[in-house]
């Protein structure tokens, strides 16, 4: 079964050709970081205007690329819905709506994190039951994955997100926009434990709280520098990321024996940070876990994973929507 599939949850155009949930034929991405870069952040209505601009064409690179007309050889066409920027996701939604319409193909609607998940399909033998752990610029969630479309949350942020708080840390210290990646690079070069940081506590030991963590790192800049004295940006950079992966991985671990289950599942766009996929994988390895963690490609925001997780929405309970389908910024699962 072949679906043809679409992402415009942020500032990723996307569009994806997949065959059985596993196989990708195509994965074509317009990426708009270097325009938001100027402001600091995503701009909602900038990147909705530029989905509007980028869609056609990215979604024809896609087709091409996979050698596939839609009226001969896709099956379905997916759609990320919810969650994520409302007027970006309309975009998505109605380019998705009016492909299916016009060629009577099933329009699959596909939640943002489940299809974060599936990007772990995409690259492997990794298989439900597993924990998985979520962790992107919007969220940073453990989630007990007990077969393909049957999911419980058992823990997730309070407040900010772990690539929320990267970014928002990154920016204090003086690193471009997306912040994370500076962080994760300049890490190398310092001391994890020359600056001690808060480990902030949650009434649910799954849950998470990065707003207190980024705060901290903004007021020790600030005072350091109203009493004269510099920051090691190594350093600082290096003691944060250790901070975040400790708060993660420890979680993780502790979700997975309560889940009972010993495979754990990384993705997000946080996935890609370097620290916390050896910080995971250590744990994993001393507990005796398996970790899978997705090839970088499809750590952030692709169609290839909203693909993915629409073949198994589909098969799994013929699950589809009609042309009164909309798009939600806030959506549990």
């Amino acid at each position: 079964m072949k679906i043809l599939a679409i992402e415009t949850s942020c500032d990723e155009t996307s569009c994806a050709v997949v065959e059985d949930g596993r196989v990708v034929l195509s994965n074509v991405t317009a990426t708009q970081i270097d325009e938001h870069s100027l402001y600091g952040g995503v701009v909602p209505e900038i990147a909705s205007r530029r989905h509007c601009e980028n869609i056609v064409g990215v979604c024809e690179a896609a087709l091409v690329e996979a050698d596939c007309r839609i009226s001969r050889d896709i099956d379905a066409v997916a759609v990320t819905y919810a969650p994520g920027l409302i007027g970006a996701l309309l975009v998505g939604v109605n380019f998705a709506k009016g492909l299916a319409a016009a060629h009577d193909k099933p329009l699959i609607p596909v939640h943002h994190i489940k299809a974060h998940i599936a990007s772990n399909y995409l690259s492997g033998e990794c298989r439900p039951p597993f924990l998985a752990v979520v962790v992107s610029g919007g969220h940073t969630s453990l989630i007990h994955a007990r077969d393909y479309t049957d999911f419980s949350v058992i823990g997730a942020t309070l407040d900010d997100a772990a690539g929320e708080a990267f970014d928002k840390a990154a920016r204090a210290m003086g690193f471009p926009y997306p912040g994370g990646v500076y962080i994760d690079r300049e890490s190398v070069n310092g001391d994890a434990h020359a600056y001690k940081l808060p480990f902030p506590k949650t009434a649910n030991s799954f849950d998470f709280s990065f707003s207190g963590l980024k705060t901290a790192v903004i007021n020790l800049i600030h005072n350091t520098k109203q009493t004269g004295g510099s920051v090691n940006a190594p350093d600082l950079a290096a003691s944060f990321q250790y901070t975040v992966c400790e708060m993660i991985t420890s979680k993780a671990i502790a979700a997975a024996r309560h889940a009972g289950a010993d495979t754990l599942c990384l993705s997000g766009g946080v996935a890609a940070n370097g620290g916390l996929r050896a910080a995971l994988l250590r744990e994993c390895d001393a507990n005796g876990f398996t970790l899978h963690a997705p090839p970088l490609c499809y750590c952030g925001d692709n169609a290839a994973m909203v693909g993915s997780q629409a073949y198994y929405e589909y098969t799994s309970t013929i699950l589809t929507a009609d042309m009164s389908l909309n798009a939600y910024a806030t959506l549990g699962l």
